[in-house]
């Protein structure tokens, strides 16, 4: 699932040592199902240990509705003490153009609907990116800079929020076929992001290890 950690870059927490709910990975390894209400637990490690846990219950049995339930357990920022905390995150989901559903997660905070949830050290609640501030170690590192800020363009361009995580949306007056083109190239270069990513998530386990 990802790494954990309390360090900062810039002030701001970095996505690379929160906690986090990857929701494409949760879909993919059958964790949450449409059509199913499904409960378990999602495990964290660093440095190749055990460091954190939560458990879930994901209901998606409505075919248009959808929620998930979180218990955990985390430290108080200020004196270090732990408390056990229940989150409600509402699910929905959009229609691409190629067909089907493609479900998605609400920020608890600002109600972005996302992709991935965060928890940084000290933190109370996953929430987006953008409602945590949340920065990338690989945005600091040239060469991984260039997909990012791509992928960043191509949201102004469409006059979208930009963030990895941030869906995009076709401009009013903008034609379909003008819209599919910059949406396959968007999948490209959310596909290439995680690709730096996972690059740094290796790197960072060899470091901890």
């Amino acid at each position: 699932m990802g790494g954990w950690g309390s360090g900062r870059t810039g002030g701001r927490p970095v996505a690379d040592e929160a906690l986090k709910i990857d929701w494409a990975w949760m879909m993919r390894t059958r964790r949450a199902v449409p059509g199913q209400r499904i409960s378990g637990g999602l495990y964290w490690t660093r440095g190749g240990e055990p460091c954190s846990n939560i458990s879930y219950v994901c209901d998606m049995t409505d075919p248009e509705y959808g929620g998930m339930d979180l218990s955990f357990t985390a430290k108080n920022r200020w004196d270090g003490t732990s408390k056990s905390y229940k989150q409600h995150v509402q699910l929905s989901y959009s229609e691409p153009n190629y067909g089907g559903k493609r479900w998605w997660m609400h920020c608890p905070i600002n109600g972005d609907r996302v992709a991935k949830l965060y928890l940084p050290a000290g933190g109370d609640v996953f929430a987006s990116r953008r409602a945590w501030k949340v920065g990338y170690t690989s945005q600091r590192k040239g060469p991984r800079d260039q997909c990012f800020e791509r992928l960043f363009s191509l949201q102004r361009r469409l006059g979208c929020e930009q963030g990895w995580e941030q869906p995009i949306r076709r401009p009013k007056g903008m034609w379909r076929r003008t819209y599919e083109r910059f949406e396959r190239r968007y999948w490209e270069l959310d596909a290439e992001c995680a690709y730096q990513m996972m690059g740094v998530l290796k790197l960072l386990e060899r470091e901890t290890s």
